[in-house]
């Protein structure tokens, strides 16, 4: 038997593949045997002080369930870029018969067993709970403070990224930041601090990648991952690729006033890494949501070197006052989206940029960052001109 913690899409998923499958949640833990050594599964999004994984024996992730019928296996994780990075490698390797799935898209319990290689994006929650899986080749993006309150503290966030290192063997492949340098693995370890060390590793041709930052890192450990695989650089390949919406998608206004959703920035770092493009302009910038318990400060750090003016939205919105007032930064309390992007009209102009990227999650006003982008452009296109 089977036993899954959760109900949702990776649960259903197992319970479609495998004979012999039980569901749990909260409501019926108490049909639960505390006892049993039955194989359990826990969903990705049941955190570790939830009483029925406190109580469950035999823990696995849905990856080591699957791990004796896993083809080989490129995974990607990071703190930011994992999904468009994971999208990249697809688009390039989909000649080669990949497949793509796990935290995005199709559940890996879905996925083709017959196909030569999985792309598997791959969250921390996973990694968590995964104790004998492991990646062929981990490409894995720079970590910084997220999900804080699922892990308890950024120590163990980083520890369950890094987890696949300690189980990758002699002949696999990890491509890390150089701050991982010498954390312990059989494999063996490609590491970076930016673009250009990717670029020097893999004799990639900058110039011919047609993204800028944070995409450009991205395509570059795309291009890598093929490079390792079948020895090739694709850039006519990796420049058909189109990045998706919410992910510093430029849009302008009647007035030709430059707007930007990257409403896909749900944590300080992915709004850190959207600025510099755009350092050069007046920016008035939305922030706010739920910040997850994440550590602020290192965002205010980066943007008193920024002509910036906040515009502060969302259960988060007194906390980001108080930084402002600390690092003398305007900040207007608009507590939600629509009076944000009305109060930025009042003031914007064709040489300044307005742009939604909240650091923050969007489940305390909205069902998800996509709605939350759609609803900021919807807000921008109903500005009235007079």
């Amino acid at each position: 038997m089977i036993r899954v913690l959760g109900k949702g899409l990776t649960a259903q998923a197992i319970k479609d593949n495998f004979n012999d499958v039980i569901l749990y949640d909260d409501n019926d833990f108490d049909k639960y045997n505390l006892e049993s050594d039955d194989i359990t599964i826990v969903s990705p999004g049941i955190p570790p002080y939830n009483e029925m994984v406190k109580k469950a024996k035999n823990i696995q992730s849905d990856y080591d369930l699957l791990y004796k019928d896993m083809p080989f296996s490129i995974w990607i994780s990071g703190t930011n870029g994992k999904t468009t990075t994971t999208q990249m490698i697809q688009h390039l390797l989909e000649s080669k018969g990949s497949v793509c799935g796990g935290n995005i898209g199709t559940p890996i319990t879905k996925l083709d067993k017959n196909a030569p290689i999985w792309i598997l994006e791959t969250s921390s929650f996973t990694f968590h709970y995964t104790n004998i899986a492991k990646p062929n080749l981990y490409v894995l993006l720079p970590i910084s403070e997220d999900h804080i309150s699922w892990h308890g503290s950024f120590k163990e966030y980083e520890e369950s990224k890094l987890k696949p290192l300690s189980m990758m063997v002699e002949g696999e492949i990890a491509i890390i930041p150089e701050a991982y340098k010498d954390y312990p693995t059989s494999a063996m370890k490609i590491t970076y601090k930016n673009s250009d060390d990717l670029c020097a590793y893999f004799n990639i041709e900058k110039e011919k990648v047609d993204f800028k930052e944070p995409f450009l890192l991205d395509a570059l450990l795309a291009l890598a991952t093929k490079k390792i695989v079948f020895d090739d650089i694709d850039y006519e390949k990796i420049n058909t690729y189109k990045v998706d919406k919410h992910k510093v998608e430029e849009f302008y206004d009647k007035q030709n006033r430059l707007w930007i959703d990257d409403s896909k920035a749900t944590n300080i770092d992915a709004t850190i890494n959207a600025l510099p493009p755009y350092k050069e302009k007046k920016i008035y910038l939305i922030l706010g949501g739920d910040d997850k318990g994440a550590n602020l400060k290192p965002l205010f750090e980066f943007l008193k070197d920024y002509e910036v003016e906040i515009f502060s939205i969302g259960s988060n919105c007194e906390r980001i006052s108080k930084f402002c007032d600390e690092y003398k930064l305007k900040n207007s309390e608009c507590k939600n989206l629509e009076k944000a992007v009305e109060e930025i009209s009042k003031k914007h102009d064709t040489d300044s940029v307005s742009m939604l990227s909240p650091a923050a999650a969007s489940l305390d006003q909205f069902n998800s960052y996509k709605q939350r982008g759609e609803e900021f452009k919807r807000f921008v296109s109903s500005l009235s001109f007079f």
